[in-house]
């Protein structure tokens, strides 16, 4: 299992980078689009929409994602319109800190969200604003990298949440939701993402203020990462399921790689666009 998980782990970030680095933006961009309508299908699944039903929460997806594309870009990928990406992001994270409300009160909060429409409508907030920060990003200075630095980000959350909380972890993080889960882990992932903000502060020689805004702006994200992870957590254990999917051996399904994703890039890119970070790097 562990073998498995591992090679389809490597052949997930080398296609990552090739589409990051590699291709020009408007490829980039249809790629994605693909890879949140695969999630878009695991998202109805997890609402418990029958399959006529997931084709018909696929086409509301579909035609969100066009809406947005025009609204914000004009459906020209390299010059979006910051002011009306700044709005949608804004009501992403909004979103998130409701969402975090909700992971804390479950099952209570379940009265809420339960229902398989809700659920629906909740994905498209989910999914959409993670597009739309995945080409925001990468049409800024150095994008390529800025997107690589939220993966990193989510990757030191999870790997100082692990090991911190395997050794240390004694008090329940959300014992409905994720039982694996403990406080000491999810400082331990702040401290591995405060770590990494240090670190990249330093190589990149930033100012004190500038080092504690960014250091900051990781920190939030990171915890936005977490609320990601729960939301999914939540769902998959109000559905009943212990995966998306198994598109992905050894993973699981798309959402299950997606889940700290789709609240980390809102925040993030929202971080970016208010410090303009990218003219620091």
């Amino acid at each position: 299992m562990l073998k498995q998980r591992i090679i389809t782990a490597l052949v997930l970030l080398v296609l990552f980078a090739g589409v990051l680095f590699l291709l020009p933006i408007q490829w980039y961009t249809l790629i994605f689009v693909a890879v949140i309508l695969l999630g878009g299908w695991e998202w109805a699944n997890l609402s418990n929409l029958n399959r006529a039903l997931r084709f018909v929460f696929l086409a509301a997806l579909g035609g969100t994602l066009v809406f947005t594309a025009e609204y914000v870009f004009s459906m020209d990928f390299g010059s979006p319109d910051i002011d009306r990406a700044r709005q949608i992001l804004a009501v992403a994270c909004g979103w998130w800190a409701l969402a975090f409300h909700w992971v804390q009160s479950y099952p209570a909060s379940a009265s809420l969200w339960g229902n398989r429409w809700v659920r629906g409508l909740i994905g498209l907030v989910v999914l959409v604003p993670s597009w739309l920060s995945l080409v925001v990003l990468r049409g800024l200075d150095h994008g390529a990298w800025l997107v690589l630095y939220v993966v990193a980000i989510v990757v030191a959350a999870d790997v100082g949440a692990y090991f911190v909380g395997r050794k240390f972890g004694k008090r329940k993080l959300a014992r409905e939701v994720s039982p694996g889960k403990s406080w000491e882990g999810f400082f331990g992932g702040l401290g591995a993402c405060l770590i990494l903000a240090l670190v990249t502060s330093y190589l990149f020689d930033l100012p004190l203020k500038n080092t504690v805004l960014f250091s900051f702006g990781v920190l939030v994200t990171a915890l936005a990462s977490v609320i990601g992870d729960l939301l999914e957590s939540m769902f998959k254990r109000h559905r009943g399921i212990k995966d998306s999917s198994h598109i992905l051996p050894g993973h699981g399904g798309v959402m299950d790689r997606l889940d700290s994703l789709t609240a980390a890039l809102p925040v993030f890119t929202m971080a970016a666009l208010a410090s303009e970070l990218p003219k620091y790097l």
